[in-house]
């Protein structure tokens, strides 16, 4: 059995997910783009989640959110369910889009760490020597539209969806910092800041080193099969939390430890016909067993 996962509300995330065998299954167009955001926004709105900065690849997405009512794993299922079926019915493919590694879910535990998973998301088509600014990147990137507070609009795709079915004909998606942040501006400067410095330093390493930059024109023909010729690394760690602060990453950790103590414990006495209460932030069996939680600890 894998080790389960304690869902609590109020935390914040970042959901990632790699196409299938690297291939350029989001590789931007008008079409995948728009498929993109309705399928993001419409499974926001369904499980109240709260969206800070999507950013799509073309292989793979980084999306941070903020998960008010505990829902992450209904979010990530139905929102990643929808992407695949409508983005295959725009591609004519059959088969999975995403690889068989699960989802890669990791809790930012404090604000600092938000604010650099926000940096490491936004500058990823910089990092990756696609283009030479965030804002060149002509696939789904959510930044400007957080720093300006503007709404994303998208209609419902005409692949796949019906047009008289339920999903909805137009959803608008409103990116938003966690509620625990109170000086909003104040991060938002910072976020800008962060994210043009960062800009300006990979640009004169990549000038010092004689290098050039993929380019929008040059995303935009790659070949959606196609997939990058770099080594890809395997069998690293899969980190569930990210802090800078060494005692906020042993503290998230602990609690986690404590949780999968708690829940073996339960787990063995329920499977033995005792009577079991599960901790706090047990997920999948409160949800396809009925077992008796624990209230989660008030905030």
């Amino acid at each position: 059995m894998s080790l389960p996962r304690e869902v609590i509300p109020g935390r914040v995330y970042t959901l990632t997910r790699r196409c299938t065998q690297r291939q350029h299954l989001l590789r931007p167009d008008p079409v995948t783009n728009e498929t993109f955001l309705y399928c993001l926004a419409e499974a926001a709105q369904r499980y109240g989640i709260r969206v800070v900065l999507p950013v799509a690849m073309s292989n793979h997405h980084h999306t941070v959110v903020y998960d008010p009512e505990g829902r992450i794993i209904e979010f990530t299922e139905h929102f990643h369910k929808m992407l695949a079926k409508a983005l295959n019915a725009h591609r004519g493919r059959w088969e999975n889009l995403w690889s068989s590694e699960p989802p890669c879910l990791v809790q930012l535990v404090e604000e600092q760490d938000v604010l650099d998973k926000l940096v490491y998301v936004a500058l990823n088509p910089v990092k990756a020597g696609l283009v030479e600014r965030v804002h060149h990147w002509p696939g789904v990137h959510g930044l400007a539209a957080l720093l300006n507070g503007r709404p994303l609009v998208a209609r419902r795709p005409r692949q796949f969806f019906r047009a008289t079915g339920s999903m909805p004909e137009e959803v608008t998606l409103e990116l938003s910092l966690p509620p625990h942040i109170e000086d909003v501006d104040g991060f938002l400067r910072a976020l800008r800041e962060r994210v043009a410095a960062e800009e300006a330093r990979l640009g004169a390493e990549r000038r010092r080193a004689g290098r050039s930059v993929l380019g929008r024109r040059g995303v935009l023909q790659q070949d959606w099969r196609s997939r990058p010729t770099s080594q890809e690394p395997r069998r690293g760690l899969r980190p569930r939390v990210a802090a800078r602060s060494v005692w906020a990453r042993v503290e998230a950790l602990q609690r986690n430890r404590a949780f999968i103590n708690a829940y073996r414990a339960a787990r063995a006495a329920w499977l033995a016909g005792l009577e079991a209460v599960f901790p706090a932030g047990t997920y999948w069996l409160r949800r396809f067993a009925r077992v008796t939680v624990a209230e989660p600890p008030r905030a």
